[in-house]
């Protein structure tokens, strides 16, 4: 295998300084989500689980809403529960440990292309991967993909460690963040892994290599790092089959786990089902790899090109393997990209410095000009009822940075252009955490429900019966009581309740006596559109939430 080229001694004292600016200023805008409230559903809903697991003390199973919960592995919830236990269940303490594993990730993709390309290549993958467009939303918007990243790079580079020798540590690590990538998401995340690996030993025909028995000797390392979870799941499933789970009972958890959850979500035949498109994926990544998403393309038509003369083949086949089958799923959502991000990463940054093309500053340039008009006609389009002026002015002044930097710094145009790329990425994301996410958590009513009851009426409990939202489940002290309004005795109960417009329609109609004590807009901001986002149309798609009492209450 190639080691670490010339490339590495290509990169100069100067360069290396603004490597490093831009991978500490990516740090610190990736934190910058760090205290954005948690949103429905996944956020709040993870984060409450999370929270019941800490309180019971009950780590082996799995409660949402006081009923069994079996949409995923345990591993997530675990470490999540360890910060919880430490620091307490805070915002900032549920995203803590994703960014942490964020940065995991970027460590093992600057490791993976050092082993390949150099140092050069090696850091400016970091960067790529840092600034990417929605690894930072997943950074706020905390669900499993930021754990899921850095075990699979994990998995790959201490895997690959293995090719053509006998290593006993790079082989039980990368079985145990396989393993750890399984008990995140279920099996179906070992398929980059397997991609990477054996499509890059197969097209090399290295098949000595591809059918040497230390490969089982994997496998079964990774079988035996995934019995907590197989433990976990028979605990709290197998042996209880008159449980009601989906709607049924003899529900086997550790089927589900390896079978049903996996390949009902690709078939779109399982109990939990989404929407496809087959060039889903595809048009997402325009989006979610910006500002490099064009770069990414280029390098991957032209890896897919030269494939038979590249030393190294994981990230091509690890990617477009991954991005092949997962566009044949029924089940098909934005974040699932974000598994190979490191792999896109690694690829696009080889190929900048291995073409070296004179249209790469022209595309970023333009792309930067075009990211930044969007930017401000957006912000008048939106705008926001509260500007977060500091973060405003931070935003502003990386922008002003890159235009600086790429006016007065003297270096080649190409590296002048990749700077400023990063650097416009990083301003609106910091526009984005500091300005847009906190206005739009205004139409969270579950968040704003939470603030108004914890400042107005503390320790007071809340009751739903239809409109459960997680994230006012997860920020009352008391947690969210579901019940229904008859199956209480609402004169010995002091109960606040949390409806919806539908809810307090029905209770006028059986004329039941209230007091509106609190009105909420609601949006589902994890689902935007354009009428919500236009400030003229915005009313028009605004539901709403309230928090009444019943008049017969004391």
């Amino acid at each position: 295998m190639a080691g670490p080229t010339a490339q590495a001694n290509q990169l100069a004292g100067r360069e290396f300084l603004w490597l490093r600016f831009l991978i500490t200023l990516a740090i610190l805008v990736n934190l910058t989500g760090l205290f954005i409230p948690l949103m429905d559903p996944d956020a709040g809903v993870y984060a409450s689980i999370t929270r019941t697991m800490v309180e019971s003390g009950n780590w082996l199973e799995l409660y949402h809403k006081g009923t069994d919960w079996l949409d995923k592995p345990h591993l997530q919830f675990w470490i999540t529960a360890v910060f919880f236990k430490i620091f307490g269940a805070h915002t900032w303490s549920y995203k803590l440990p994703a960014l942490l594993f964020s940065f995991l990730a970027a460590w093992y993709t600057y490791r993976f292309a050092f082993k390949y390309f150099g140092r050069r290549v090696g850091l400016w993958a970091a960067v790529i991967l840092l600034t990417a467009e929605h690894f930072i939303i997943s950074n706020n918007d905390v669900r499993a993909e930021p754990f899921l990243t850095a075990f699979i790079i994990a998995a790959v580079y201490h895997y690959s460690n293995c090719f053509g020798k006998w290593k006993w540590n790079d082989l039980i690590l990368g079985s145990v963040f396989a393993a750890c990538a399984v008990m995140t998401k279920g099996p179906f995340t070992l398929m980059p892994v397997v991609a990477a690996i054996g499509g890059h030993l197969l097209i090399r025909k290295e098949w000595r290599e591809l059918l040497h028995w230390k490969w089982l000797v994997g496998v079964a390392l990774l079988i035996l790092c995934i019995t907590p979870e197989l433990y976990a799941t028979w605990y709290q499933f197998d042996r209880h089959p008159e449980k009601t789970v989906f709607g049924r009972t003899g529900v086997s958890g550790i089927r589900f786990f390896l079978w049903e959850s996996q390949v009902g979500r690709f078939t779109n035949t399982g109990p939990i089902r989404g929407i496809s498109e087959p060039g889903f994926f595809l048009h997402t990544l325009l989006w979610a790899f910006l500002p490099w998403s064009l770069l990414m393309y280029a390098s991957l038509f032209d890896r897919l090109r030269t494939m038979r003369r590249q030393a190294e083949l994981m990230t091509v086949v690890g990617s477009l393997v991954t991005v092949i089958v997962f566009s044949f799923s029924r089940f098909q959502l934005p974040y699932y990209t974000n598994i190979i991000f490191p792999f896109l990463a690694v690829m696009t940054s080889s190929w900048i410095f291995a073409s070296r093309s004179r249209a790469i500053h022209v595309v970023q340039y333009a792309l930067c000009i075009l990211l930044v008009l969007v930017a401000i006609i957006f912000h008048f389009y939106y705008q926001p009822r509260t500007v977060h002026w500091p973060g405003m002015a931070v935003a502003l002044l990386t922008v002003a940075a890159a235009i600086l930097f790429s006016v007065f710094i003297r270096t080649e145009r190409m590296i002048r252009a990749l700077v400023a790329s990063a650097l416009v990425g990083l301003g609106l994301n910091v526009y984005l955490n500091t300005v847009l996410y906190p206005d739009l958590m205004q139409y969270h009513s579950g968040r704003q429900a939470a603030l108004y009851i914890n400042k107005n009426h503390p320790g007071q409990r809340v009751a739903c019966w239809d409109r459960y939202s997680a994230s006012l489940d997860f920020y009352l002290p008391r947690g969210l009581t579901k019940a229904s309004p008859d199956s209480l005795s609402n004169s010995s109960q002091n109960l606040v309740w949390f409806v919806s417009d539908r809810e307090l329609e029905q209770l006028r109609k059986k004329n039941q006596s209230f007091e509106i004590l609190k009105e909420f807009p609601e949006f589902r901001i994890s689902m935007l559109s354009l009428r919500f986002l236009n400030n003229k149309t915005r009313a028009a798609q605004l539901q709403h939430t309230y928090l009444v009492r019943f008049s017969n209450n004391p």
